[in-house]
């Protein structure tokens, strides 16, 4: 091993390894005759972004902007934002009228709440958007090396980069701008892209520079008199497309995207490369894919909406109302003045009996403003502080951290923490977030021979499927040998998990076919494409590959005695064991070309010559589907054996790229020698079956959409109970004999009809099926090119009515589009709470289309978590996320709505009322800032407690009775009927607090002098008592009360005393007027006042009480049945009643083992006694 420096990396020219890959010559194809027409007409001066010509074209700069606002627009837009709320317009009206003499308040007591509660709002916005110019500064401001001229390279940052300018990229950086490569540290042009921030994928991307600049510059100097012209495209975002051409002394050369390094890529195994800047900012591919992600409004927020209208339909009709009978009685005033205190006499328009009808149209605009208390003018705000809390919780919740990962879960948005709580549909990626996206290497079978002693999920899930019975001694005979054959200290290898004592520590030289296993584990270390990365501090060899599959055989090999550590130009090179003396020694083998693996060929190959004996051997790996056509006629003597281990394994061997390959390969890569096949798993994440068990107890239906092949998609799905045994499968595929006898037609016509009149049969015939069984469940399993017509417009409601009656259902080969159609369809067709999860790039349409977007912090990059409304690192914390945030989000935010529309209506009505009483003479019942201050101070802070902190039942018992979620999915707390409820239960509340309080102090003296009680003594005695009400009621419905809740509750009403005492002191000359000495000299010191705040409060709360009572005792809600079970503590009645309402799923773990005993029963029933 080599021992000296501490890391290095073997630069390879790999221009002629990929000989039969994408690099390579390119000449000039049709659509570069459209170079300088409409869409195809950018000009970059490369190194002399200074010139005339590039002044004159005034291209974007490299800065970046995502923020919403600038300073300049944020007053204007954010005002602009909040106005559009129809209550916050209503308000601001009613703001301008107070201006006016028709307003029953001062101007300054109607202006100042709407400007605080706006000012709030505008605030948060204004603290959002300056986090993203953070963000952005922190982008804008990376360095990057720039040719400043006569070929000196200076540091800048990205913003400063103009069109045209040459950069240098050192290794591990990001690209700073849409860039032509010009060359790079291998001399050959070529460099290795990660594009994990554009696509998601991890594995490398091979660019090159064309010959004719890598030839010339190698190093800095070499730019001093370096001059160019691009013409090429314009700004798109497509990214896997670049038509353009280079001139370099009046020569021109076609570019193609094998020269483009894309901004936000990272240069990986390369020390640098030099680039032209053709696109900045805005205009680079990556900044043109970034759209702004939909705006998402949760079902009880747009409820709120209807709710508001309803209330000013309300507003309007009582306005309305109240002003005809005060025309009519206005006009009865003629001559006879009943109503001589309002002095018609001496009114201009108000109360002047000759214009009543005028008069009436008046008192209707002065009752649209004394009635808009009925709106809650706190309400948008409250609810945007709340969610923000709830938000805080979720991101600060340990049974929601990974630990492995130092990750824990992100509320990126607050809009849908209640749709949590009513999701009925999941649907689901699996690579990356049902499994881990790590392959490791389990089995093998070499010579007909299986070795490898690991039992994987998809081997457990089979067994499942064929009734076998899989008990723990392979895995314990597993462990055991890891702990004899390795030692209990050995460290874990990353994609290897194999052992067999007959293999491991050169044991494979004691079989009888070593010279098998010998050709097999060097076709392992020698057929692919990695880099070897060396450690020489340690000797240790890491490899960079361009999939997990490729890894994982390459460790294979190391671990097994043949270490690949070295590439060069043409050759590779490994050290290996030989048979004869167990010693290890070098071997290096020419390489004479690669025949790289593609989607349609399947296979890969190497072709190399043994430096040692001077022989030439071709060595393929592929898919058992074309390597098996591919055998010598007279070398198949495994074949049989071999097919039968790969029919138990979990996937077939290769990556999987849509690459072209020449013709040539196919003539090579025949009469082929049977070696063996390999099993490789990607491992469930942890607890995912639990969890998929605990969501299907809650009632949520899961779909799998996925781009892996059906067989692999069904045994996923049996491993993580998704699928059982007995559970009947409805495959719909177009992989029939009739449908591929006419694909080998070509008529593209013909296909189409018979393929959507095959999948519609199908269709029809699954539904035939459910409909002829009463019991049986169901799963739907359809693959790609079914799904393609299945989403058309005359098929797409059959489909979604056969899938949503089956259990479960899988979508296999599905592409990204796909995802995200099938999510708008079962969105937009049950109108039901949809929630889209997954890890990668092919995503992102799937969670932007779901009501609630999941990502998964996975291997495939952060694409997905970006575009997701809410993040978590695994699976299974999904769990948690849903049955007890949601949950708990749910009906917090539920009861928080209700709860304020209750207080309002409470006191709107006794505003109502009173007017009323008055003859609709538009006095209100209280002062102008008792008015004003009702929904800011007084009653506004146990509602923040109650949506943040209340607990109907807790997590332990959210996770143990997953049937409580389901009060969320079918919306009982948020239901009309409780809307309305909550609705009448204010006007009841402020009936009987109007009614008593006018009654009771309408004629008996209330002061010791013999008085009777004034306007402002009734008044501060109803808002006491509406003020007690309403905070006694918050204290009634809260479950779990805690200190916040008793400092908000009744802080809220000591603080009304206190601003009672201390607006009273203000002297009448200064502004408070009628309420001036009111508590410490009118209504404190009588008893009448305190006895009757206390005797109204007590009865405006029995109705509560007793409904409450009633309610829990005789019809009770599930969440109830559990509180009075705890209550009591009798914890074996508890069990019995979560077994009694577990539902009946036809998914998870608890429907298989439900599955089994059924079995096991009517065998025991049909086994002779």
């Amino acid at each position: 091993m080599p021992t000296n420096g501490r890391r290095r990396k073997k630069k390879v020219g790999l221009g002629k390894l990929y000989s039969f890959a994408t690099c390579g010559k390119k000449g000039f194809g049709e659509e570069h005759s459209r170079i300088g027409t409409p869409g195809f007409s950018r000009i970059v001066c490369v190194n002399d972004p200074n010139c005339d010509e590039a002044q004159s074209l005034n291209y974007v700069l490299n800065y970046i902007s995502t923020t919403k606002y600038t300073l300049v627009t944020f007053l204007p837009k954010s005002l602009f934002e909040q106005f559009r709320r129809v209550a916050n317009f209503y308000f601001l009206l009613s703001g301008c009228l107070a201006f006016t003499p028709l307003a029953p308040y001062t101007a300054v007591s109607a202006i100042l709440p709407l400007l605080v509660v706006i000012g709030a709002t505008m605030a948060k916005e204004g603290i959002e958007d300056w986090r993203r110019k953070q963000q952005d500064h922190e982008v804008n401001s990376r360095k990057v090396t720039l040719h400043v001229g006569n070929g000196d390279f200076q540091t800048t940052t990205w913003d400063q980069l103009r069109v045209g300018d040459i950069v240098k990229v050192q290794k591990d950086e990001f690209f700073p701008a849409d860039l032509v490569l010009l060359s790079s540290s291998y001399e050959d042009g070529i460099c290795y892209v990660e594009t994990m921030n554009l696509d998601g994928e991890t594995n490398l991307k091979l660019k090159q520079g064309l010959e004719v600049t890598f030839d010339s510059l190698h190093d800095d100097a070499a730019f001093a008199g370096f001059l160019a012209l691009v013409k090429c495209e314009d700004p798109n975002p497509n990214l896997y497309s670049f038509v353009g051409n280079i001139e370099i002394n009046e020569q021109t050369y076609p570019l193609s995207p094998q020269q483009i390094l894309l901004r936000d890529s990272k240069l990986r195994n390369t020390e640098y490369v030099y680039g032209a800047v053709i696109f900045t900012g805005h205009d680079s591919k990556a900044m043109q894919n970034s759209t702004d992600p939909p705006s998402k409004r949760s079902k009880i927020e747009r409820r709120m909406d209807k709710i508001i209208y309803l209330l000013l339909c309300s507003l309007v009709t009582i306005s309305f109302i109240g002003s005809i009978f005060f025309g009519i009685w206005t006009k009865h005033d003629d001559g006879t003045l009943k109503r001589w205190y309002l002095r018609p006499d001496d009114s201009t328009v108000y109360f002047d009996p000759n214009r009543a009808a005028l008069a009436a149209v008046c008192h209707f605009l002065t009752a649209m403003m004394l009635y808009s208390y009925f709106i809650p003018i706190s309400l948008y705000i409250s609810i945007e502080i709340v969610k923000l809390l709830q938000a805080l919780f979720i991101n600060q919740d340990m049974q929601m951290y990974h630990k492995e990962s130092d990750t824990p879960a992100q509320a990126r948005t607050s809009n849908l923490n209640e749709e949590l709580g009513q999701v009925d549909t999941i649907l689901s990626d699996k690579t990356g977030t049902l499994t881990c996206n790590s392959m490791e290497f389990i089995k093998c079978s070499i010579g007909g021979t299986a070795y490898g002693h690991g039992v994987t999920e998809v081997e457990r899930a089979m067994a499942k499927r064929k009734g076998v019975n899989l008990s723990n001694e392979d895995t314990e005979e597993f462990e055991n040998n890891n702990h004899n054959h390795f030692g209990p200290d050995r460290p874990k290898v990353k994609g290897y998990n194999f052992d067999d004592p007959r293999i491991v520590n050169g044991n494979w030289m004691k079989e009888k076919n070593r010279d098998v296993i010998e050709n097999f584990f060097r076709l392992l270390a020698i057929c692919h494409t990695c880099i070897p990365e060396v450690d020489e501090e340690t000797g240790q060899v890491t490899y960079e590959a361009e999939s997990p599959d490729e890894a994982a055989f390459v460790i294979a090999a190391r671990e097994l005695g043949f270490e690949f550590f070295e590439r060069t130009h043409t050759s590779v090179s490994i050290h290996e064991r030989d048979p004869k003396t167990g010693d290890y020694t070098t071997r290096t083998y020419k390489l004479l070309n690669v025949l790289e693996f593609s989607s349609a060929r399947k296979r890969m190959s190497v072709i190399v010559k043994d430096e040692n004996d001077g022989q030439i051997i071709l060595l393929c790996k592929g898919a058992d589907s074309v390597m098996f056509e591919r055998l010598s006629k007279t070398t198949k003597e495994y074949e049989e054996v071999t097919r039968e281990h790969i029919n138990q394994y979990a996937d077939a061997v290769g990556p999987d790229r849509d690459e072209k390959i020449e013709e040539a390969a196919d003539s090579i890569e025949r009469d082929l020698i049977l070696l063996g096949a390999t099993a490789v798993e990607d491992k469930l994440q942890n607890g995912v079956p639990e969890c998929i068990d605990k969501l299907a107890q809650a009632g949520i239906k899961i779909w799998v959409l996925t781009g892996d092949k059906m067989e692999t998609a069904i045994n996923i799905g049996f491993a993580c109970s998704l699928l059982r045994q007995g559970m009947n499968q409805i495959i719909i595929t177009l992989d029939t004999p009739d449908i591929v006898a006419i694909e080998k037609t070509g008529d593209k016509n013909a296909i189409a009809k018979a393929s959507k009149e095959s999948v519609t049969n199908q269709i029809e015939e699954g539904r035939r099926q459910i409909e002829g069984s009463v019991s049986a469940s169901f799963a739907l399993i359809i693959d790609g090119k079914s799904l393609t017509y299945a989403l058309e417009d005359d098929v797409k409601n059959k489909f979604l009515n056969l899938a949503i009656r089956c259990g479960s259902v899988i979508c296999c080969r599905s592409s990204p589009k796909q995802k995200a159609l099938v999510t708008r369809l079962v969105k937009e067709g049950t109108r039901k709470v949809t929630l889209g999860i997954g890890d990668g790039a092919n995503d992102v349409g799937m969670l932007q289309e779901a009501d609630i977007g999941v990502g998964i912090s996975g291997a495939e990059g952060m694409q997905a978590v970006m575009a997701s409304d809410i993040a978590i690192a695994q699976f299974r914390f999904l769990e948690r996320l849903l049955l007890v945030h949601g949950h708990w989000c749910y009906r917090r935010i539920s009861s928080m709505i209700c709860y304020f529309f209750y207080k309002n209506i409470t006191f709107g009505v006794t505003l109502f009322l009173y007017e009323a009483h008055t003859s609709f003479s538009g006095q209100p019942a209280y002062n102008d800032w008792f008015l004003s201050l009702y929904n800011v101070f007084f009653t506004s802070l146990p509602v923040l407690a109650l949506g943040v902190f209340d607990q109907d039942v807790s997590a332990r018992f959210c996770l143990k009775f997953p049937q409580l979620y389901q009060e969320g999915v079918k919306n009982v707390l948020f239901s009309w009927f409780r809307i309305i409820g909550s609705m009448l239960h204010g006007v009841i509340s402020a009936c009987i607090i109007f009614f008593l309080c006018t009654n009771v102090l309408k004629y008996q003296a209330f002061r010791s002098g013999g008085q009777t009680a004034s306007l402002d003594v009734v008044g501060t005695t109803m808002y006491s008592c509406v003020v007690w009400v309403v905070n006694c009621q918050m204290a009634l419905s809260v479950y779990y009360l805690t200190l916040v809740h008793h400092i908000f509750i009744w802080g809220g009403i000591i603080f009304w005393y206190l601003f009672l005492l201390a607006y009273g002191s203000i002297p009448p000359s200064l502004y408070s007027r009628s309420p001036y000495k009111v508590l410490t000299e009118r209504a404190g010191p009588a008893p009448s006042f305190w006895l009757v705040t206390l005797f109204v409060s007590v009865t405006t709360l029995i109705p509560f009480v007793v409904y409450s009572s009633v309610q829990f005792r005789f019809f009770p809600m599930y969440h109830n049945l559990i509180q009075w079970w705890r209550h009591l503590g009798r914890t074996e009645d508890l069990e019995l009643m979560r077994q009694r309402s577990v539902r009946m799923t036809t998914v998870g773990v608890s429907a298989r083992l439900e599955a089994q005993l059924s079995i096991r029963s009517a065998d025991s029933q049909r086994s002779p006694i």
